[in-house]
């Protein structure tokens, strides 16, 4: 049986010219996208140009909410009340919603970035808060497998869709060494597409401290902000493509 894997992005965090065409170039390679929608980056402009390109390619885009830190760029964790952070969350979400439904075209699932992103994968309050965003918002929620998101999410019902990073380098307990520590973020290409092949076959990487570690995964993600993003999206899917591993949504 042939094994599909979902190809994602971070789009639309970079409104320059340079960016927008690096980003709509992407999407002829990935089947999902997660678009900023204003937290950490992103205006109305360009969630409109990242789900117009989306539609016309037929990728799925999702909502890509953050804490709101754009000097930051949402990598930073934030001391904010549940309730606070709730609100401002639901004001990303009806931004983006708004403008996918003038597109016409329907959002697919939930990322949280950045900081908020990985908070929440341990955090009870801020997991417990986006199953419950994801169940009214209707959308599919990504996050870390093994994490208190999927637990929570399994809990009440809602679609989950374990993601591992193919630049991202990983600590023994599954999670993802902090950016603040040299080569949290794995800057050769090489590295990447072997890491990127073990997670979409479900073989052993090799974690910060040398030890081997399996991380069953749905969807593989892509930076678009890391040096040479489009070519080694590229280089990923011929890869995948060349061990029998097809690309395909699972949102």
């Amino acid at each position: 049986m042939t094994r599909t894997i979902d190809l994602n992005a971070d789009l639309g965090e970079d409104e320059s010219a340079a960016g927008i065409a690096r980003d709509i170039a992407i999407m002829d390679i990935v089947s999902s996208c997660n678009i900023a929608c204003g937290g950490h980056a992103g205006s109305r402009q360009s969630m409109r140009t990242m789900l117009a390109a989306a539609k016309s390619k037929g990728i799925g885009p999702g909502a890509h909410p953050s804490y709101a830190d754009r000097v930051n760029f949402g990598r930073r964790s934030m001391d904010i009340a549940v309730e606070d952070l709730e609100a401002s969350l639901m004001n990303q979400l009806g931004e983006i919603i708004s403008i996918a439904e003038e597109v016409d075209v329907p959002l697919t699932h939930l990322k949280p970035h950045g900081a908020l992103y990985n908070d929440a994968q341990d955090d009870e309050a801020l997991a417990a808060l986006l199953v419950d965003i994801a169940a009214r918002t209707n959308l599919a929620l990504v996050g870390m497998p093994g994490s208190l998101i999927e637990q929570k999410a399994d809990h009440k019902d809602i679609r989950f869709i374990a993601e591992a990073f193919i630049d991202r380098r990983y600590s023994d307990n599954g999670r993802l060494v902090p950016r603040s520590e040299a080569g949290a973020v794995i800057a050769e290409e090489e590295i990447r597409i072997q890491q990127g092949l073990a997670l979409a076959e479900g073989t052993a990487l090799t974690t910060k401290d040398g030890s081997r570690l399996v991380i069953a995964a749905d969807s593989l993600c892509l930076h678009s902000d890391s040096d040479g993003a489009l070519k080694t999206a590229e280089k990923m899917r011929k890869a995948l493509e060349q061990n029998g591993i097809k690309i395909g949504r699972v949102a």
